[in-house]
């Protein structure tokens, strides 16, 4: 069997349904949601007052029937669309000629750093353990010099077999 060769415009005519329909989602659903919750209501009004000369009743939007499950379902399709994307542009998938993230984005995160009270070593190396304190935690005694102070604002003297909180 013969592979068919096809030109560049017709391998993005394949492929615009597949670029495109997480904004198509996005779209019809934030369509939806104007329609059931501005249009149709102003429209229901209208037709009840031209016809009755009164609104005797409240639009009942539709997408909020059987508990709102349509924008549960929306929610969890586009949110799930959005990390899918996001996950395809870190693994390197290329779509609009964009450059993929690894390469477009330079980043120093776990270069040495001297602010703010990193670790000269960067976000890679272990922090220090101060000695006697078994590493740190709930419980654990605790290395610090502060003095404890007094409902009246005042420190407080430590007593010798207290130990510091």
């Amino acid at each position: 069997m013969s592979e068919e060769v096809k030109s560049e415009s017709e391998q993005k005519k394949e492929d615009w349904m597949n670029s495109k329909w997480r904004p198509m989602m996005g779209w019809m659903y934030m369509l939806v949601c104007v329609m059931d919750m501005v249009i149709f209501p102003i429209l229901w009004s209208l037709l009840q007052s031209l016809n009755h000369g009164q609104v005797s009743s409240q639009w009942q939007p539709l997408t909020l029937q059987g508990a709102g499950l349509f924008h549960i379902a929306m929610g969890a399709v586009l949110g799930l669309a959005a990390w899918g994307r996001t996950q395809e542009k870190l693994g390197g998938a290329n779509n609009g000629g964009m450059q993929p993230v690894a390469q477009s984005v330079t980043t120093t995160f776990g270069a040495p750093s001297a602010g703010f009270g990193v670790a000269p070593g960067g976000f890679s190396s272990p922090a220090p353990v101060a000695p006697n304190s078994f590493g740190g935690g709930f419980g654990t005694p605790s290395t610090s010099t502060r003095p404890i102070m007094s409902s009246t604002g005042k420190p407080m003297p430590m007593q010798p077999d207290q130990p510091e909180l």
